[in-house]
């Protein structure tokens, strides 16, 4: 399927949805199970590519192991294997291989693994063979690097000889994730300390308890349905799977939707998305994104088919995702009149901070859908879809949503939306 057309008559939206389990969370549990001494279940593993892969690849025998466009799979697996005794070449795709993994290579080696570049340096396809014989238990890094090479760190460092303390210097970036480690880390019995004031994390040498565990869903793909429903003229929503005491940074998407009209209401792992007609909608948002960067394209569509202009923080993560996201909405929002536009430095002399400015208001021309380019990515999908609801879209390579939620397209069939493959 090269492309789909996509069209939303209705401007009611009501139905219910049953949300898969989350990707990042899967993906830690699935780690967490790999490095404990026992089995347990995974109650609700999420059914995406990058945690099929991950699962795949943890059960493989192969001494060469390929997580294709899995970012989070590549780089929880380098910690593992850096543990681990053997050889492994552990690779990726093209797109993979254009991801730095420099910071927690360096990091591994520094600590007693024994990594090293097959290509370029500084990129994936990696050498893992067994580590040192001495590991060190002690690291300082800095605190603006991926929270997947913190988190990668953290999961592996309760089975490291010493265990491991980890002191962080300037900014944390995505620190919602990083609790999200730690709070999973504690469910299957490590104990931590965290020093939030002076960043440092110290996890002394023990074991995970295996015990049983449900992965609540995702709200990265609920972050779509808060989008539908800020496009629709009345929304009722009800999502299964979520809940209210989340450990994802994502479930801020709630507390925004308010801003532009949607209210959560929360239930027993269920959450119900409301719009009334007479929702007021702003004229201006402002979001500094540094704690949920996966959010960030959702909010970015929200803007633009209502039409608020919005200032943008805390995007500097974005352009080392599956694609440049920043680069990959600017191109696409432009299709339907809206711009986004990095601010000039003087805004950000003091702070260091980039300002990216929204303007315009997504306008469509009849019958001359416009066609939105995915650039591999998941989320550019599935946060472009739902601009559906005010006139037919074109989806590129819509089968990208396999990477974190299969079953997308036929959710949004449920809502009353129309599919026509190209």
């Amino acid at each position: 399927m090269k492309s789909l057309t996509i069209s939303c008559k209705n401007q009611t939206i009501k139905g219910e949805i049953t949300l898969s389990g989350s990707k990042s969370i899967s993906n830690r549990a699935l780690l967490i199970r790999a490095l404990c001494s026992e089995y347990f279940e995974i109650l609700n593993l999420s059914d995406s590519d990058d945690t099929v892969t991950m699962e795949n690849l943890l059960n493989s025998n192969s001494d060469v192991l390929d997580a294709h466009h899995a970012g989070t799979t590549f780089r929880f697996l380098t910690a593992y294997l850096s543990t681990q005794d053997g050889t492994h070449v552990l690779t990726g795709s093209e797109r993979m291989q254009q991801r730095p993994i420099k910071a927690l290579v360096d990091a591994l080696n520094f600590l007693g693994a024994d990594i090293t570049y097959l290509k370029d340096e500084g990129y994936p396809p990696l050498k893992i063979s067994s580590p040192k014989t001495v590991w060190k238990n002690d690291i300082t890094l800095p605190a603006n690097i991926s929270s997947q090479y913190i988190t990668a760190l953290l999961l592996i460092a309760p089975t490291l000889p010493d265990g491991l303390i980890i002191r962080l210097e300037g900014e944390i970036v995505s620190k919602p994730y990083i609790e999200m480690t730690l709070g999973m880390m504690d469910y299957f019995g490590v104990k931590v300390i965290v020093d939030w004031q002076n960043q440092m994390i110290s996890i002394s040498h023990q074991a995970y308890v295996a015990k049983d565990f449900f992965v609540e869903a995702d709200w990265s793909a609920a972050s779509y349905y808060y989008i539908i429903a800020g496009l629709s003229k009345s929304a009722d929503i009800v999502l299964h799977g979520l809940q209210e005491d989340s450990l994802q940074g994502d479930a801020a998407i709630a507390q925004i939707g308010r801003k532009f009209g949607v209210e959560t209401v929360f239930g027993n792992k269920s959450i119900r998305i409301v719009k009334d007609e007479k929702a007021k909608i702003p004229e201006f948002f402002e979001y500094d994104f540094i704690k949920e960067p996966d959010i960030a394209q959702s909010v970015s569509v929200i803007c633009a088919g209502l039409g608020v202009n919005a200032l943008f923080t805390g995007l500097q993560t974005l352009r080392i995702k599956e694609t440049d996201r920043i680069a990959a909405l600017q191109n696409e929002l432009q299709k339907v009149g809206v711009f986004i536009s990095k601010m000039p430095a003087k805004f950000s002399k003091k702070t260091g901070v980039e300002y990216y400015m929204q303007e315009g208001k997504a306008m469509f021309e009849q019958d001359d859908a416009p066609v939105f380019e995915t650039y591999n990515d998941h989320r550019m999908a599935m946060a472009f879809a739902p601009l559906s609801l005010l006139g037919s879209v074109r989806v590129q390579d819509p089968n990208v949503i396999s990477k974190s939620y299969p079953n997308y397209w036929k959710d949004l069939i449920k809502l009353g939306f129309q599919m026509e493959t190209n």
